[in-house]
């Protein structure tokens, strides 16, 4: 068995890229670099962001009456009506309930927020 130098592999590899000798690219091979790009963008960054959008939607569907919330916002209390698909009751005190959307409740008391505040700078 023979070893291979790494020199020549580099130096094959780069070869390989290099132009063909009548100075054409197929453009099929120029396009490559842009769909690695697309790739690793929807890998990243928009796989992770839909799977985190579908998680805070199952979480604002699956609201019910008597659920302990704290809201976006800092409001800890308890769901007393679901009026309609965009707002929640809450009770935060004795007899004191107010009304806030329902996209503003960040998760249940004592556990991990579901819906992360956004930072106004």
């Amino acid at each position: 068995m023979t070893s291979v130098e790494p020199e020549s592999v580099f130096r094959g590899l780069v070869l390989a890229m290099a132009a063909p000798a009548n100075g054409q690219v197929s453009p099929w091979l120029q396009l490559v670099p842009f769909a690695l790009v697309l790739a690793i963008f929807y890998f990243i960054i928009l796989l992770p962001m839909r799977n985190k959008q579908k998680k805070v939607q199952q979480f604002l569907d699956n609201l019910k009456v008597g659920d302990r919330v704290v809201t976006t916002g800092g409001v800890y209390g308890s769901i007393t009506k679901l009026n309609d698909d965009r707002s929640v009751q809450l009770e935060i005190a004795d007899k004191v309930r107010i009304r806030v959307a329902k996209a503003a409740v960040g998760g249940y008391q004592g556990q991990e927020p579901v819906v992360q505040a956004t930072a106004v700078e």
